[in-house]
């Protein structure tokens, strides 16, 4: 007798473990070409490097090693400064997937699933065939462990093929060397540097080390010693909940009546919260959870909507803050204008998220091109699948030319600007496990879309104040060459010395006039007085500096005085209203006439130099 078909499909049948299907389709994490692999190994184990220096509070001192080893292959070593990991857990963490401590915490951490750097050792074995080194100490006087590890993809579990105790110059930390098939390229977005320039950016407390297979180092230093404001762990929210989870809850838990377990389950929810909820619900505040039906939990469920629950606390998030942005941006690239901002918490399916924007504009960037969009997800760069992600459909969906910006065909605009968007949370709802793009949640785009258009609105105005500062400078070229021409000749039919022309064209320009005199003494000294008069319609708010090689006396009013070797900055902080001058004076003891024409000239520190006439203006002092 033949058996029936179902039974000899059975006996094909087998469970397969997570890393046996990792294996056939590593491609879901991200290892789908020879430069993306290099790239998701590093950014897996410098995101591990990060987390566990900043859950130790110490500032992140990171070094990157590649070295390329025959045709096709790289060994890629990743060294930090961190807590170290105790000995039980090295082989766990480094060798099998879906183990880690985040997975359950529902904070703003860079790492979740538990995927990242044992897939990394899983996809070195695969393709070098070599096992993955560890060294790692937990501090100076404890030993060094060594390991060499391999998964068993039938078990998920790790094969130890060594384990060592080594000496090792580090007081504390991990290092981590694969040898993998990839391939390191340079000169393009998606690289191994550019990863490292977003990343420094975005983590301005880390020091980041580059050696490329040249030979050649870079260092990505760091832009403050302040680190991150550690985010605490929360309940979950009961905006976030699904029935199934709820069910799940109310099965396992340990409270007895079903009020407590509300209180001590979710955030937000006090005594009265509670029982509003039971009552909205229709059950007994008294009845244990375990008792609950299906249908029981549905109410609860549907309860959670009708009673007002305040929104989930956001200390489980740590935002880069406007300033750190600032520098980062300031740090890695050279350009005229920045402007940030981080929103205050918003909340999706119960899930409390920041958003955070940098636009920085001029310098050095790309005048012609699309403009350059820099996406992050907790702090960590997202590289690929640009298109596909939540930041880029709202970037395209803002109208850029009422902010100053060409947009051909109304999608992405072009100019020399760098658009850096944040998006911190205790889920970022990736589009897929390989965490290239921010799914399309309307509560994140909305929030994406405002925090653009902020930061847009300061460089719309910067862009319409540079605009009226170059008619003014071609104003300016104009006055200053017909005016000299005219006051010559003037001089000369009038057999007389050629004028100052500095106050008239402050006058007709608007402008604050800075006139310094020296009248000379018969005992070698000098009374110099400096003038400053506004003939803006505007308070004048600047510091104006007189660099000079000598010591002076007598001054009024009191500079702040700044010694520089052998010359003194003597710096005023002034405020004039419209119309209305002030004046500085000092004396000289001993100075000559020729010394008194070399004089430097005033500097005016706060001022556009089209603002300013007869003395030098910068925006700001280093």
């Amino acid at each position: 007798m033949v058996a029936p078909i179902a039974e000899e499909l059975a006996k094909k049948q087998q469970a397969i473990s997570v890393a046996e299907f990792f294996e056939k389709n590593r491609q879901i994490l991200g290892f789908d070409s020879a430069p993306r692999s290099l790239i998701t190994t590093v950014k897996e184990a410098v995101d591990n490097s990060l987390d566990a220096c900043e859950e130790a509070e110490i500032l992140p001192d990171i070094l990157l090693h590649i070295e390329r080893v025959g045709k096709d292959n790289v060994s890629v070593i990743v060294e930090d400064n961190g807590p170290g990991i105790v000995k039980e857990q090295i082989p766990k963490v480094f060798a099998k997937l879906l183990y880690g401590s985040r997975f359950h915490a529902l904070k703003q951490s860079r790492g979740q699933q538990g995927i990242g750097i044992s897939a990394s050792v899983l996809y070195a074995q695969l393709t070098a065939g070599h096992p993955t080194k560890i060294i790692s100490k937990i501090g100076s006087g404890s030993p060094a462990h060594y390991y060499e590890l391999m998964i068993n993809t039938s078990t998920n579990d790790p094969e130890i093929l060594r384990d060592e105790v080594i000496d090792w110059d580090r007081p504390h930390g991990t290092r981590v060397e694969l040898e993998m098939e990839a391939s390191y390229v340079k000169g393009r977005r998606q690289s191994i540097y550019e990863y490292l320039k977003a990343t420094a950016i975005v983590n301005p407390h880390a020091r980041l080390t580059l050696i490329e297979p040249d030979g050649n180092e870079v260092i990505f230093e760091r832009a403050t010693d302040k680190l991150p404001v550690p985010a605490k762990e929360i309940l979950p929210h009961p905006h976030g909940i699904e029935l199934g989870t709820l069910m799940k809850m109310l099965r396992y838990t340990e409270r007895q009546k079903l009020a407590p377990f509300l209180r001590y389950s979710f955030s937000k929810i006090g005594l009265l919260t509670a029982e509003e909820i039971c009552k909205a619900a229709g059950l007994d505040p008294e009845m244990p959870p375990s008792e609950i039906s299906r249908d029981m939990s549905r109410k609860l469920l549907d309860a959670f909507k009708k009673v007002k629950i305040m929104s989930p606390p956001t200390d489980c998030l740590s935002p880069i803050g406007e300033e750190l942005i600032y520098k980062g941006l300031e740090k890695e690239f050279s350009v005229d204008f920045i402007a940030t901002t981080t929103r205050s918490a918003s909340v999706f399916s119960g899930n409390p998220f920041v958003v955070e924007v940098g636009i920085a504009y001029g310098g050095d960037l790309q005048k012609d091109d699309r403009i350059d969009i820099m996406r992050f997800a907790n702090r960590v760069p997202l590289l690929y699948q640009q298109g596909g992600c939540v930041t880029t459909h709202a970037v395209e969906g803002i109208k850029w030319k009422q902010y100053g910006l060409n947009q051909p065909g109304g999608g992405m605009p072009t100019g020399p600007v760098v658009l850096l968007v944040h998006v911190a949370s205790t889920n970022v709802p990736f589009t897929s496990e390989s965490k290239d793009a921010i799914a399309e949640i309307p509560e994140i785009r909305d929030e994406v879309e405002l925090a653009i258009k902020e930061v847009s609105r300061k460089l719309n105005r910067y862009l319409n104040r540079q605009g009226a500062l170059k008619k003014r400078r071609e104003k300016e070229v104009i006055i200053t060459k017909v005016l000299p021409k005219m006051a010559q000749k003037l001089a000369e039919t009038l057999d007389r010395e050629v004028p100052d022309i500095n106050p008239v064209v402050a006058k007709v320009m608007g402008n604050l006039l800075v006139m310094r005199k020296v009248d000379l003494n018969g005992d070698g000294s000098a009374n110099v007085s400096v003038t400053v008069k506004n003939y803006g319609s505007k308070l004048a708010e600047f510091k104006l500096h007189d660099m000079l090689p000598y010591e002076i006396k007598d001054v009024v009013p009191e500079p702040k005085i700044i010694s520089m070797g052998g010359d003194f900055d003597y710096v005023w902080t002034m405020k004039v209203s419209p119309e209305a001058s002030k004046a500085v004076t000092y004396g000289l003891e001993t100075v000559t006439e020729a010394e008194v024409s070399r004089l430097p000239q005033l500097i005016v520190e706060g001022l556009e130099e089209e603002l300013v006439t007869g003395a030098k203006a910068i925006k700001g002092l280093i």
